[in-house]
């Protein structure tokens, strides 16, 4: 497979008009509240299963499919990953690196600055770069060409951890945010962006590594489920706009925020691939194939997830 080191990786609403920024500090306390917050979820549709059993002798699986809808409303109804896009907002109006400028000039796709809708239309072929990008890979575009940062420093720490937040993945946030409520609508004119699209469904079923998995080990069948996880059929029109619509998200059990790129990182870890270049071709082309399924749905992310 193309765009792969060769060790398994160990990685783990914009800010209202009229919002004040919240301290960082508030990330950190986020965190036991969220958790806090995700146990009494857990302990909710731990209640639901019980009651069905004891009315039925079994949990029938409307009862299952009841409580853990329930669980997922619990959740929705606190995200921290608001804080992650103030947080992104400020770092997009804020200049910064040798050009000491902001990112308010970056075209996403929609115009010079537009950022609203943007995600909702990426992947897509950037004329200027001659290449289809993600979010992801159009921001290291922007934070070189615009602010002078040197790549290599763009992408040395392109996923949050407990001790270090990272600053693209609060971009991520913020620029995803500005897309919610807006129609999926990612194009699929240009012999480039077919290609890519082509090149992702490859990707998707291709098998490999120990286990011989591939995405769709796990992801094209319909009515599977992990744990308390739905794991949809991203084949498929409906499978891809449920699940790609609520990426990125803020992750409950590690008490971070997460983009699309680390959700496919992880994903290689977990099929015991090789960890896949940040924001490579590879990469890109596996976003492409996913979020094009998904177009005609509206986008409802960023996401919380358990």
């Amino acid at each position: 497979m193309a765009d792969v080191r060769g060790a398994p990786s160990t990685a783990a609403q914009p800010g209202a008009p009229g919002k004040k920024a919240l301290p960082a500090t508030l990330t950190t306390r986020a965190r036991p509240i969220a958790l806090a917050w995700a146990c009494a979820a857990v302990i909710l549709l731990w209640s639901g299963l019980d009651l069905a059993v004891a009315a039925g002798g079994a949990a029938a699986p409307d009862a299952i499919d009841a409580a853990i809808a329930r669980y997922h409303e619990m959740l929705d109804e606190g995200n921290p990953a608001e804080l992650d896009e103030q947080r992104g907002e400020q770092l997009w109006k804020t200049a910064a690196g040798p050009a000491h400028a902001t990112l308010e000039r970056c075209d996403l796709g929609r115009g010079p600055g537009v950022v609203k809708g943007a995600y909702a239309e990426l992947p897509r072929l950037f004329a200027d770069t001659g290449r289809v990008q993600d979010l992801e890979s159009r921001l290291i575009t922007c934070l070189t060409t615009l602010q002078g940062i040197p790549e290599s420093e763009v992408v040395a720490k392109p996923f949050s951890t407990d001790s270090a937040r990272s600053d693209i993945e609060a971009l991520v946030a913020y620029v995803a945010g500005q897309s919610r409520g807006v129609t999926m609508q990612v194009p699929l004119h240009d012999a480039k962006e077919k290609e890519a699209y082509a090149l992702g469904e490859r990707l998707f079923f291709y098998r490999a590594g120990p286990y011989d998995f591939s995405c769709a080990s796990c992801h094209s069948s319909s009515g599977s489920r992990i744990r308390l996880q739905d794991l949809p059929n991203l084949a498929t029109t409906a499978g891809a706009q449920r699940a790609y619509t609520s990426w990125p998200a803020y992750r409950v059990s590690q008490g971070l925020f997460r983009s699309f790129q680390w959700r496919l990182n992880d994903c290689f870890r977990q099929q015991r691939f090789p960890e896949p270049v940040y924001a490579s071709d590879a990469t890109i082309a596996l976003t492409m194939f996913i979020a094009a399924n998904a177009n005609g749905a509206r986008y409802n992310g960023p996401g919380i997830k358990r």
